[in-house]
């Protein structure tokens, strides 16, 4: 867009309009998609053991969202000199929401599956909004063909619970389901701490796997390029993150706070760096367990929004610089 049409046009202010991610373009018809990155709602938060409301979380994400879809035709940021999110580099839309069923997980997470397989059909990366962590599970299913793939998983918990009372697909389970699939090759879970969903067993599963499991202490000891050192290049990479590996102290709204989190560049500058290797692209993300209902000041959906905005600028504007080099 330029100065002068910009000047000229609707000012379109973040209170204004529909409430799609980013302000993007709806795309409500998924066999005409035509874009780089689908925005896609996963409102399911069947798999909650305590305190459920993550199904709100796709709604207060996309409304925080537009706090950062000013209309000015990219982001300029001056720390590194650059314009990201222009037109001409990535185009997003938002594809609305996949199916619920009430109280049906296993046709929920079909849903979510089959909505995911249609936009990687079409060309698009899939950028799920949850919902809370069980629907990584389908998501992730959904890359099936499309591997090896090394899942980044950022989190308090480790969520490597195989089977408990028959339950197998609650937001304890999905790296556990995600380890089990063939294109999945390893995992780096980071931020994994203190008391948290999985006993022992579950985490020398994760490590027999092929995990490399890092609390935020060790993340910060290494620094962004040590935890790189630790995810191994030349294949594609899926970022799944739960909003309580970040502290509570910024990060509120959500069902299950752990202390001792994140802060926001800690998670942003591995990403940033992730995105910027030459030899591996991020392929897909998903950003779960945003439950607006606890955190009345919407702290927690505006970190969710920036970060996901900045990840797409990193994402793509490392990709166009591959692809021009």
């Amino acid at each position: 867009m330029s100065k002068n049409s910009y000047e000229s046009g609707r000012l379109n202010l973040p209170f204004v309009g529909h409430c799609t991610f980013a302000k993007a373009p709806p795309c409500l018809d998924w066999e005409a998609l035509d874009a780089d990155v689908a925005v896609l709602g996963a409102p399911n938060d069947m798999g909650t053991q305590w305190r459920s409301g993550a199904r709100f979380g796709p709604r207060g994400i996309r409304e925080a969202s537009t706090l950062f879809s000013f209309g000015h035709s990219g982001a300029y940021d001056f720390e590194d000199d650059v314009m990201y999110l222009t037109r001409d580099e990535v185009r997003i839309v938002d594809v609305g929401d996949a199916d619920i069923v009430h109280t049906d997980m296993a046709k929920s997470n079909a849903n979510i599956e089959l909505a995911v397989r249609k936009l990687l059909e079409k060309g698009a990366m899939p950028l799920v909004l949850g919902g809370d962590h069980s629907i990584h599970a389908p998501v992730i299913k959904a890359f099936e063909g499309r591997g090896p793939i090394h899942i980044l998983h950022v989190d308090a918990h480790l969520d490597f619970v195989d089977e408990r009372h028959g339950v197998r697909y609650g937001h304890g389970n999905p790296l556990r389901r995600a380890s089990e699939m063939d294109h999945i090759v390893g995992m780096t879970q980071i931020g994994i701490r203190n008391v948290s969903s999985s006993n022992r067993d579950d985490y020398m599963a994760a490590r027999e796997a092929g995990s490399q499991i890092l609390s935020v202490r060790d993340v910060r000891r290494l620094g962004t390029e040590g935890v790189l050192a630790k995810i191994p290049q030349g294949v594609s990479y899926y970022i799944t993150i739960d909003i309580d590996g970040f502290d509570p102290s910024i990060a509120p709204g959500t069902g299950t706070p752990s202390h001792g989190g994140f802060l926001y560049y800690e998670v942003l500058e591995i990403i940033q760096a992730l995105a910027k290797r030459s030899r591996g692209d991020i392929v897909g993300m998903d950003l779960v367990e945003v439950a607006p209902a606890y955190d009345p000041t919407g702290t927690t959906s505006i970190l969710a929004a920036q970060l996901l905005m900045n990840s797409i600028g990193f994402i793509f504007h490392a990709r166009n610089a591959k692809a021009g080099a």
